[in-house]
């Protein structure tokens, strides 16, 4: 019997019936975010090492990095974010510029449950402008999209990292892990990283604490007059949500599939305005999500299962 080389660890073949619901789901999310006048572009799966290399905070470790046969020090695309900003700064597409754009990204990372070393993201944009519509347009889209896609209790969870502007890293790493390892694991963390045990409960308590910011307000207010969302049913104020990226410079959002803050998370993303700027040597506003298309077709295989 012949037997076949495995794949990589952490790479995978996707079979018929997975791709089957991977496209179906694609569709509608492409579909939908066209209904809001986005449009798609592609970028290509290679880029330089260096437009890649610091942006994305101690997650940089998980590039995969390697020098070609010219010598050329090159990088797989560890999101598709970077690559807009490069886009963006190259074209000069007219603003505001919404897009989407599908495709595979690598990270060097411990494969575990519905993540893999080589995943499909999608991803959509408005670059161009500070409008906190923009920001409401991207959050109302996605909740569209999830209840086409029949997740009728998906939820976003919203903050603003200007809430987190004087605390440190470590706090903002740590708080983050909160809906995952609690606030007793949370605490230990922080104390391990060298606070007392009063510095890292007042830091946890300072945080749960806090309040939304009049720009979060502000999205609020257009997502319940012009999208008739609802504060409690389709989002809601989390202020432990910090997300990892280090170039997010307002408001941040988190799509889970139900309303429990500790449930899976199948997307995030935020606004970031210094990014794409730092390619084109200039002040450029943008806000975007991105869908964790495999963890949500995961879900959506678990969910017909169970049917």
């Amino acid at each position: 019997m012949n037997i076949a080389p495995p794949t990589p660890k952490g790479f995978r073949d996707i079979k018929p019936e997975l791709a089957k619901k991977r496209r179906e789901a694609i569709n509608t999310i492409a579909g939908t975010l066209e209904e809001y006048d986005f449009e798609p572009i592609e970028t290509p799966t290679i880029e330089f090492a260096d437009t890649l290399k610091g942006k994305y905070g101690e997650e940089e470790k998980l590039i995969y990095e390697f020098t070609d046969r010219g010598g050329r020090n090159l990088a797989l695309r560890y999101d598709l974010t970077v690559p807009l900003a490069r886009y963006v700064a190259t074209y000069n597409p007219p603003a505001p510029f919404r897009r989407y754009q599908i495709g595979q990204v690598f990270r060097g990372e411990n494969p575990q449950r519905g993540r893999y070393r080589e995943f499909t993201q999608f991803d959509l944009d408005t670059v161009g402008s500070n409008d906190p519509g923009e920001d409401a347009k991207v959050i109302a889209v996605v909740i569209r999209c999830m209840r086409k896609l029949e997740f009728s209790e998906a939820f976003m969870l919203l903050n603003d990292r200007t809430n987190f502007k004087d605390l440190p890293a470590v706090v903002i790493r740590a708080i983050d892990k909160i809906n995952k390892i609690g606030e007793e694991g949370v605490t230990e963390e922080l104390i391990t990283g060298g606070m007392s045990e009063n510095q890292a409960k007042e830091s946890v308590a300072k945080i749960k604490g806090l309040k939304p910011t009049d720009s979060l307000q502000q999205i609020f207010k257009i997502l319940e007059t012009e999208y008739n969302l609802k504060e409690g049913s389709d989002f809601k104020f989390d202020p432990t949500l910090a997300r990892g990226l280090d170039y997010y410079t307002g408001a941040i959002f988190e799509l889970k599939i139900d309303k429990d803050p500790a449930s899976l998370s199948v997307g995030g993303g935020g606004r970031y305005d210094n990014l794409i700027g730092s390619f084109a040597k200039k002040d450029i506003a943008a806000v975007g999500f991105s869908f964790g298309l495999d963890r949500l077709i995961q879900t959506l295989t678990e969910l017909d299962s169970e049917e």
